[in-house]
């Protein structure tokens, strides 16, 4: 069997691969302890940083074989799961960021009760793809973010669909115009109209 890559040619395979490998890569170090602060797929120092310090729990158990007389290689990524599942293990908290992006299909009914209720009409096609686009781009901006550890799990974050389009249909001129019209009606009935 082959041994190992140098750290080198192991950090230089990372930065070499794609940002969405490095970004699970990143989140596989931050979930194992080697990575301190806010993920990135940016290779930079802190990316160094974090694969340093795998390297050096890496050269230990490689250390750790030879004495003990283990024959069988040691692979880093087979120290950065056992590290990750020690994490867990001892209650270290796990942070794991899930992005939620809903299709016109799951939006479909949400926009057809919101834009009737402030513009008293259904949305157009064009309109209807206008508001999904930014619905799943602020779901993009805003993923779900879960932190758990032993003995408890809680997520923040998100984007709340109904809040988000009732707030980008109610700053429109046309359901302004058409809150200011429902006003005037209710208080002319309330009035007993004009006489």
């Amino acid at each position: 069997m082959a041994d190992e890559v140098t750290l080198a040619v192991f950090a230089k395979n990372v930065a070499d691969g794609s940002k969405e490998a490095r970004l699970a890569l990143a989140q596989q170090l931050k979930d194992a302890g080697f990575w301190t602060g806010k993920i990135s797929s940016d290779f930079n120092v802190n990316y160094y940083k974090a694969l340093a310090k795998l390297e050096e729990a890496y050269q230990g158990q490689v250390t750790l074989n030879k004495i003990i007389g283990l024959t069988t290689p040691v692979k880093r990524y087979d120290v950065l799961i056992n590290s990750k599942q020690e994490a867990a293990a001892a209650g270290g908290p796990t942070t794991t960021k899930q992005t939620y992006v809903t299709s016109p299909t799951q939006t479909a009914k949400i926009l057809e009760t919101v834009a009737k209720d402030l513009l008293g009409r259904s949305l157009t096609a064009a309109e209807k793809a206008k508001y999904q686009k930014l619905i799943n781009a602020e779901q993009k901006r805003q993923p779900a973010v879960n932190v758990s550890g032993k003995g408890f799990s809680t997520t923040t974050g998100g984007v709340d669909e109904e809040q988000f389009i009732t707030e980008k249909i109610a700053g429109t001129a046309e359901a302004k115009t058409n809150q200011a019209s429902d006003a005037y009606t209710i208080l002319m009935q309330e009035l007993g109209g004009l006489r």
